[in-house]
């Protein structure tokens, strides 16, 4: 898919602004009654097959002790993907989900292996179940979608190399390249070559990094790998280089407060980066990140940055200006999201 990255990616003043998320996972949005019915069909043991007992499991209501605490949560959703069948199924929901809260524009990403960990599931196929699910989504309803692929590092440089391989075997439907995961343990240098590849394949690079790491982390990521988009990246506040440079090379900052305070990354969401960010004039969007982990809705994050970030009609504006224009979309696509809300 061809991408803009050229003026068409701006949008006018005067214009009503699209509402869109472009850090979603999709494998941490799985509805829970969703996965106590997937549970009951594969024979997988949970602690409750109530909905609202489960819910206790696998949603957080305050906040973990660590990154790596929270991505527990998402092991529910994931345990119970028994065929294919249901890794097309929860795709398909979570269109269903970014339409009925109101989403115009959507990025979905997802982790092959992740997802087929369980049932050791074959990698190419759950690639294929969740463009199918997605497609199915988006010629039903009216929203935009377009996916990215993950890389889960703690699995490691071989593991996602098959990974990768499965990605790319679908590319023409898969727009860009993350890589998430144990940040500390597992550096953006080990995968240099992994986002070459992926480059070369025509596909663009958000990364996560400067969450459960320094802003090291986050140069490694743009250096090494390319990135164009740096999901949380939190810690770049503490290099005003880095700063500098994420604003006039207009690399995006996909922010998502309540997972940053749910995984102990930045418990003081009052003084979250994020302000620092729209002063410094860095390209920022506001995203959920885990939306059915942390029970949350793109707009319960936009009431947080007004009621407790602070931020006025102006800031917020700046967000979902910032998130339009970052997003991975073609201009086919930017034309469809622009007629359809005005």
């Amino acid at each position: 898919m061809l991408l803009s990255n050229g003026p068409s990616n701006q949008i006018k003043t005067s214009q009503k602004l699209p509402l869109v998320d472009l850090h979603r996972h999709l494998d941490g949005n799985i509805n829970v009654a969703t996965i106590c019915a997937l549970a009951k069909q594969f024979n997988v043991s949970l602690p409750s097959y109530n909905t609202n007992e489960l819910a206790k499991y696998c949603q957080i209501n305050d906040r973990t002790s660590d990154l790596l605490s929270f991505l527990a949560k998402l092991d529910y959703g994931v345990s119970v993907l028994g065929d294919y069948h249901a890794c097309e199924r929860i795709a398909y929901e979570n269109v269903c989900d970014a339409a009925e809260q109101g989403l115009d524009y959507v990025e979905l990403r997802f982790s092959p292996n992740y997802m087929a960990k369980a049932f050791s599931l074959d990698l190419d196929k759950v690639v294929e179940a969740v463009i199918l699910g997605v497609k199915r989504g988006v010629s039903e309803l009216k929203i935009e979608v377009n996916l990215i692929g993950i890389l889960s590092r703690s699995y490691g440089v071989k593991e996602c190399e098959d990974e990768l391989n499965a990605i790319l075997s679908f590319h023409k439907d898969i727009v860009a390249l993350d890589l998430a995961g144990d940040e500390l343990n597992y550096p953006a240098s080990l995968f240099k070559q992994h986002f070459q590849t992926a480059r070369d394949k025509g596909l663009l690079i958000t990364v996560h990094a400067g969450e459960a790491d320094g802003p090291k982390s986050i140069w490694q990521a743009i250096d090494l790998l390319g990135a164009q988009r740096i999901g949380h990246g939190v810690a770049a506040v503490q290099d005003k280089a880095l700063m500098d440079y994420l604003k006039g090379n207009n690399i995006g900052v996909e922010a998502c407060l309540t997972s940053n305070y749910q995984t102990g990354t930045y418990i003081d969401t009052k003084s979250h980066p994020i302000n620092k960010f729209i002063e410094h004039g860095i390209s920022v969007s506001l995203n959920t990140d885990d939306p059915g982990v942390s029970n949350i809705t793109i707009n319960d994050e936009y009431a947080l940055a007004k009621s407790v970030v602070g931020l006025d009609e102006t800031q917020i504006l700046y967000l979902k200006r910032c998130g339009f224009e970052q997003a991975f979309m073609n201009d086919e696509q930017r034309l469809k999201v622009l007629s359809a809300i005005s």
